[in-house]
């Protein structure tokens, strides 16, 4: 006879739906500092047994947010090129922007259970979960540890450290045919496709590198 726990695993989703996100930001950590833009694109599938990844025209959301507060640095804004003073007028409520990504991402995903990818996934995830649970009027569609670390899974594919599984590290077949380039949805787009190429990689000991 199944216990409650046993229950309570069966009726969870068991189908994963990814969604790689990058964030640009003025500074290291968010309250004190402000998320400016960010872009979540679907990532593929993986049901425990098939792995689907997206096509090249997946479904995106990208928005672009008004500071939440006055500090900033200025290398920051030199890495991605945005401008804080024009995103005071025009960026958008980030109430209304969490919010709006939150419905989004639980509507795509239906009754699948939604997963964040990052490369690496510490500081996007940082900042997204924080917007999340500080703005959306329905709180984070990743809940609080739905989330995969693209640099840990290549670590343990390739037997390397995690020292030397940044992205610079990629064996050739890994890596996207887009440049990286600061752009939170360009470079969403580029991680998707390094994400898929990785899942599918059967890793050192599968296929060639």
């Amino acid at each position: 006879m199944e216990n409650s726990a046993e229950r309570l695993i069966a009726k969870q989703p068991t189908t994963d739906i990814y969604f790689s996100a990058d964030v640009e930001t003025d500074g290291p950590i968010p309250g004190p500092f402000s998320m400016l833009s960010f872009a979540l694109v679907y990532a593929g599938r993986f049901d425990g047994n098939e792995f689907c990844r997206a096509p090249q025209d997946a479904p995106h959301f990208y928005r672009e947010l008004r500071p939440i507060s006055d500090e900033y640095e200025i290398e920051a804004l030199k890495v991605n090129g945005l401008d804080r003073e024009r995103l005071k007028i025009e960026g958008q409520d980030p109430r209304e922007v969490m919010t709006e990504a939150a419905n989004w991402v639980r509507g795509l995903a239906g009754g699948e259970r939604p997963v964040l990818v990052a490369y690496p996934l510490s500081f996007d995830w940082c900042w997204l979960y924080w917007y999340f649970v500080r703005f959306s009027q329905v709180r984070s569609p990743f809940s609080h540890s739905q989330c995969f670390d693209i640099k840990t899974a290549f670590a343990i594919k390739a037997g390397r450290p995690i020292s030397q599984s940044g992205r610079s590290e990629l064996f050739p077949r890994l890596r996207s045919r887009m440049t990286h380039s600061h752009h939170a949805l360009g470079d969403a787009i580029e991680q998707a496709e390094i994400f898929g190429n990785l899942f599918e990689w059967g890793g050192l000991n599968g296929t060639n590198t």
